[in-house]
């Protein structure tokens, strides 16, 4: 067990990292009917970003603002003027658009910063929790995982206690009859693509300092995101937040057996399709729940 112990906190707390991200595609998914492949590249953006303020010798509150900020803005100005006009367009055309700008955006990083090795060094790297001696986690991680917490909360609060969460919950259950009741269709669209646009500046720069400091890496964090947004059916918020913490999990056990270490990266292909076959087995999925998002 103390052999495992580590490799289960580090899971854990990238796990959270994976979670946070799903919550974040889950709340917009449950608005609008989108699914966001631009959430990786958002984070990306928003880590480089952060680390170049740093870089120029600004204060590192800057930085992590500009970097949010940058994501922010990015993902409320697509909601805003872009997302609108394909309202009624299929919703893979709609899912096919984000892969557009995601590649838009992490093009431009890439020819911006390049593939030169770099590190986002956050101040709370410097301590952590010690058993026996020994690190267990640094503070970085655990406030990654307090962070998810939070902010998951935070949202199940929004939905269900706000005047803001009571309609998008209404334009989860029929965007066209709540659009027809005075529902302001196009603002609750935007208030969740700026929600989205936060939650992927946030992950990223926790990803930023965990993983290999790169526009096209950070990108596909939302591989494993979508992989814990399908445990969820991209429904709920719960069951994201546990697929994400158990592909983290994962990942980090599969460093204990050389033979399959290599494939570690694909745990979030692995739980995901798992979980659909799950479901069509119960005779749950997408479709039924979300049919009227179409």
């Amino acid at each position: 067990m103390e052999t495992l112990l580590p490799f289960l906190i580090v899971g854990i707390s990238v796990g959270a990292v994976y979670a946070l991200s799903g919550v974040g595609l889950v709340v917009l998914y449950r608005a609008s009917g989108v699914v966001n492949f631009a959430y990786g590249a958002l984070g990306g953006l928003a880590a480089m970003v952060c680390w170049q303020i740093i870089d120029l010798e600004y204060a590192d509150w800057i930085g992590w603002l500009a970097g949010v900020s940058a994501a922010t803005v990015l993902s409320w100005a697509y909601g805003r003027f872009i997302a609108p006009s394909l309202t009624h367009q299929d919703r893979i055309v709609r899912a096919m658009a984000t892969l557009g700008f995601a590649l838009m955006v992490m093009g431009m990083a890439q020819w911006y910063w390049g593939d030169e090795p770099r590190r986002l060094v956050l101040p709370t790297d410097s301590g952590g929790l010690e058993f026996d001696g020994r690190r267990l986690i640094s503070y970085t991680r655990l406030l990654a995982l307090v962070l998810a917490a939070f902010m998951t909360l935070s949202v199940l609060w929004l939905l269900a206690r706000t005047p803001l969460g009571l309609r998008m919950r209404a334009l989860q259950s029929n965007r066209v009859l709540s659009g027809l009741l005075g529902v302001r269709v196009k603002n609750v669209d935007t208030w969740a693509w700026t929600m989205a646009g936060v939650f992927a500046g946030i992950t990223g720069l926790f990803m930023g300092n965990m993983v290999r400091l790169n526009p096209t890496v950070l990108t596909f964090l939302v591989i494993p995101a979508m992989a814990a947004a399908v445990v969820g059916r991209l429904v709920s918020l719960p069951l994201t937040v546990i697929g994400g913490l158990l592909i983290g999990v994962i990942e980090a056990l599969t460093t204990l057996a050389p033979q399959i270490s290599r494939y570690g990266s694909a745990t979030g292909f692995v739980v995901a399709i798992l979980a659909i076959l799950w479901q069509q087995r119960k005779g749950i999925g997408l479709s039924r729940d979300n049919s009227h998002l179409e």
